[in-house]
């Protein structure tokens, strides 16, 4: 399997865990790795009038963690939020952008509003 190919699988099944995670607290899985023109977001979820764009970070190292997210990564995401609000925003009081941190051996951190790029948020 070549770097890109495993790092491909290590993504999906940091997404995988990830999605566990939120069902476990509450959160519906509405979508998995939509794709738009401007970028992609990991998961969609919604918790009762609550939608999340989700961005997944999985690193062998949770150290490496804290410096996962960048701005530039953020507002790539906050750019596909804005073009999906429409398919997947009706009837959200609040919409946002979270990020969910993965590493091996500890507990799953879960960061609301980590960005805010829409005025309905």
């Amino acid at each position: 399997m070549n770097r890109r190919a495993a790092a491909e699988a290590r993504g999906r099944r940091g997404e995988a865990l990830a999605a566990w995670y939120l069902r476990l607290h509450g959160w519906m899985i509405v979508a998995r790795r939509v794709k738009t023109p401007v970028g992609e977001v990991d998961l969609v979820a919604r918790r009762g009038r609550t939608l999340a764009f989700v961005e997944v970070k999985w690193r062998a190292r949770a150290a490496d963690l804290d410096a996962a997210l960048d701005e530039r990564r953020l507002q790539r995401v906050a750019k596909a939020a804005e073009a999906l609000v429409a398919r997947y925003g009706a009837g959200a009081e609040t919409i946002r952008i979270d990020a969910l941190l993965l590493a091996p051996w500890r507990w799953p951190r879960h960061m609301a509003h980590v960005w805010m790029p829409m005025a309905r948020m």
